[in-house]
């Protein structure tokens, strides 16, 4: 088992990573149950995955008693929220309480703001069952739901108490989720280290195809990365956690313009961000187009959409400004972007004109 700390003092806690992990899930989530935890997932995941985690809690004494919500990006709304907050209530949760949730981003996301609300802060555990969540989204305390106006517009920093992360779920994801959540780790060495890009160039292949020895080494060291970032900077007031956003403010319009659905899932939007984030950045003449052509061509080596045209995008850059517009990053009248300039030096620039990143998005359009 690989332990990793988030360092937040009194509010750290560890992500322990172990391939077979949700088999011991009564035995590791112990000191979180009364007796009883409450598991909520989502329909898919309470398909492949509940059974084997309510058979290891009851082996250790431990009754779940699980909450089942629709699954999709649409699960993370105000009528979820309010469902699964009247849920919890009736089932009695007190503050020290503990819920789990078992999913992906969107269980992950929902979950932590309601057990941020519920008797103003019960605990909460993650049990992150995509790629995307194990090395992104259960990491770091970020909690939202989506609202018309935008992506995760309401939410709350609220960490967890533990995080339990067995890569030996992934085997029965979709392709398609697997490669969209190797966005995120990719994402890792575009934004300060060099030479675990290069690891994803040579090393992708084998992590999308299940390779145990590829899959390991990429969750334990993009947690890591993560872990060290959220203990330096937990509520982004600083620019280092807002290097995490690398392709985000892109990836986010591509989203809100293909309606939050799966016909671009998040970790495929963030790719196509990030590849654009890169070419805005050469055009800017901050990096060379050579890094820009670097980064799209291992996206798409690996089936990933490197731009407008290739996630299905076919808007304007004014209709896409428009979203970003609403971007809760916003602050007057600016939006900051994270650039780059090279692979493994991203940053974050306050100073960029919507008029000149709409002027970049038609002529990526054309």
């Amino acid at each position: 088992m690989t332990v990793v700390r988030v360092d937040l003092g009194e509010r750290g806690y560890d992500i322990a990573i172990e391939s077979g992990a949700l088999a011991r899930a009564g035995a590791l989530l112990r000191p979180y149950a009364r007796g009883r935890l409450i598991v909520i997932t989502d329909s898919n995941v309470a398909e492949a995955q509940l059974p084997r985690l309510v058979a290891a809690l009851a082996a250790a004494g431990i009754a779940a008693e699980p909450i089942v919500l629709p699954a999709g990006e649409a699960t993370k709304s105000w009528a979820q929220l309010e469902q699964l907050a009247d849920r919890l209530l009736d089932l009695g949760v007190e503050r020290g309480d503990h819920v789990v949730a078992l999913g992906g981003g969107v269980i992950g996301d929902l979950v932590g703001f309601t057990a941020s609300l519920v008797k103003r802060g019960c605990g909460f555990v993650q049990v992150p069952t995509t790629l995307l969540a194990q090395v992104d989204s259960s990491v770091g305390g970020k909690t939202a739901i989506n609202t018309r106006a935008g992506k995760n517009l309401i939410g709350a920093f609220y960490q967890p108490s533990f995080v339990l992360i067995d890569p030996d779920v992934l085997d029965t994801l979709p392709a398609r989720d697997v490669r969209a959540g190797y966005a995120e780790v990719v994402k890792y060495g575009l934004i300060n280290d060099a030479a675990f890009f290069a690891w994803c160039e040579a090393n992708a292949g084998r992590l999308l195809a299940g390779d145990a020895d590829a899959r390991a080494h990429a969750i334990a060291h993009s947690v890591a990365a993560k872990a060290g970032i959220v203990a330096a900077d937990e509520r982004e007031l600083a620019d280092r956690r807002a290097l995490l956003n690398l392709g985000h403010t892109f990836g986010h319009a591509l989203e809100a313009e293909t309606g939050f659905s799966d016909a671009l899932l998040h970790g495929e939007a963030v790719a196509a961000g990030m590849a654009l984030a890169f070419r805005f950045s050469a055009a800017q003449g901050l990096c060379t187009q050579d890094d820009a052509d670097r980064v799209g061509a291992h996206l798409r080596a690996i089936g990933l959409p490197d731009g407008l045209a290739a996630a299905g995008v076919a808007a304007g850059g004014t209709a896409l400004v428009a979203h970003m517009a609403h971007d809760k990053k916003m602050a007057g009248g600016r939006l900051p972007f994270i650039l780059a300039r090279g692979i493994g030096d991203a940053f974050v620039d306050k100073s960029v004109s919507l008029d000149d990143v709409a002027a970049f998005l038609d002529r990526e359009r054309a």
